[in-house]
């Protein structure tokens, strides 16, 4: 595996992969990587000859209060596990390599109403500087295929959104949660959680999976159900941001006709935000 840290070094790199007509996949990282970015990895392998990961904390996408400055950095595993993993290019840039222009405002790629729902109402400005940074990675990338977790089910829409709009010619690939065995979803952010909060945890994928599971069998009061979920969630602890039944497609609130769906909650226990969701077919009867 070769690291580089310049833009000019990925393009040239990617130039010499296209010119011998390989097919690129492409996983954008924070770092601090789990068996759940594995998952990801292993995904792009089966989507392209070669595989580029990037590693970079995007400041961007930080609010003033939270924790861009103690966000967990493990480099050196990092670069073993992609290693590992196959990965042929790690992309491993420093914040004055993505944003040149330093103290000046950087130009902003905002995706309209999905960016300020949900996440995005609680974390002002996050998606806009998650959908700038993923656009300044695909165009320096140039990927065929990229790969995202679906545990961050709305980042996910967003750069679905943003790719489409920007017409950019990437196919993007939802990667299946990666859990651990009681259920909690693998996340950077479980390191914050304290023994006692730890053992809850879970109750968010219990809870989700309730919800989940009524729905697919006929549940039609969506108020009810988000109620008891919420509420199950608040009895363990948690201060729950929502929980609340999305449509799949655009995270717009569903109706009677549509089946594609997902249970998506956000709660915050000790220092650590915890998100999770769970996609669901409503059944027709």
């Amino acid at each position: 595996m070769q690291t580089v840290t310049h833009i000019a070094d990925v393009r040239a790199r990617v130039l010499a992969w296209r010119r011998a007509g390989e097919r690129i996949a492409f996983v954008p990282t924070m770092g601090n990587l789990h068996a759940g970015h594995i998952s990801l990895i292993e995904l792009a392998r089966r989507h392209g000859g070669r595989f580029i990961a990037s590693i970079f904390v995007n400041p961007m996408q930080f609010g003033p209060n939270e924790d861009f400055t103690h966000y967990p950095r493990t480099p050196a595993r990092d670069a073993e596990m992609l290693a590992a993993a196959g990965c042929d290019l790690m992309f491993m840039p420093d914040v004055g390599e993505m944003y040149a222009q330093g103290a000046t405002p950087p130009t902003r790629v905002e995706v309209p109403e999905i960016s300020t729902m949900l996440c995005g109402a609680f974390r002002p400005g996050h998606f806009d500087g998650v959908a700038t940074v993923v656009a300044k990675l695909f165009n320096i990338v140039q990927p065929d295929v990229a790969i995202f977790g679906e545990k961050d089910f709305q980042q996910l829409v967003v750069i679905r959104r943003m790719a489409a709009d920007l017409c950019f010619p990437i196919t993007i690939i939802g990667a299946p949660t990666v859990r651990e065995p009681d259920g909690l979803a693998m996340s950077s952010r479980n390191q914050y959680l304290a023994e006692a909060e730890r053992a809850v945890a879970p109750a968010i994928h219990a809870a989700l999976a309730e919800a989940a599971s009524a729905l697919a069998t006929g549940a039609a009061d969506l108020a009810a159900l988000e109620h008891a979920g919420a509420a199950r969630l608040a009895a363990q602890g948690m201060q729950v941001d929502y929980f609340t039944v999305r449509r799949r497609l655009d995270l717009e609130p569903p109706v009677p006709a549509d089946r594609e769906l997902v249970v998506l909650a956000a709660a915050r226990l000790g220092k650590a935000r915890l998100i999770d969701n769970l996609q669901v077919d409503r059944s027709a009867t």
